[in-house]
């Protein structure tokens, strides 16, 4: 379970950041960026209240939600990136080994 990078095919993980031989990306931190804008922005819009027609209050109330919401899921998206854990097996892992640490016995499979 090693951290997610991207890097062009042939580079040795040097280089000017552009093209082939450009350093290694990790994603985690681009997904803790979008989770920070979107809560900013999510606490801004609902410190600043409504100001405009009421019918349009209800669709205000749904975006102000939507931005909070999205902040929690990209947060949790760049936990997930930063421990190490990028697919749905890593994930069954880790909850094995929690399984095992607490001296619960390991579940049946149906394979």
């Amino acid at each position: 379970m090693e951290e997610e990078e991207y890097e062009a095919e042939g580079d040795s993980g040097t280089g000017t950041g552009t093209g082939a031989g450009s350093p290694k990306i990790v994603t985690h931190w681009w997904w803790g960026a979008a989770s920070a804008g979107q809560l900013g922005l999510g606490i801004a819009s609902f410190r600043r209240g409504y100001a405009g027609h009421s019918n349009l209050m209800p669709l205000k109330a749904f975006a102000v939600a939507s931005l909070f919401v999205g902040a929690a899921a990209s947060a949790s998206f760049a936990a997930l990136h930063a421990s190490g854990i990028h697919k749905v097996e890593d994930m069954m892992e880790v909850g094995a080994n929690i399984r095992t640490g607490l001296g619960i016995r390991p579940r049946a499979r149906d394979e």
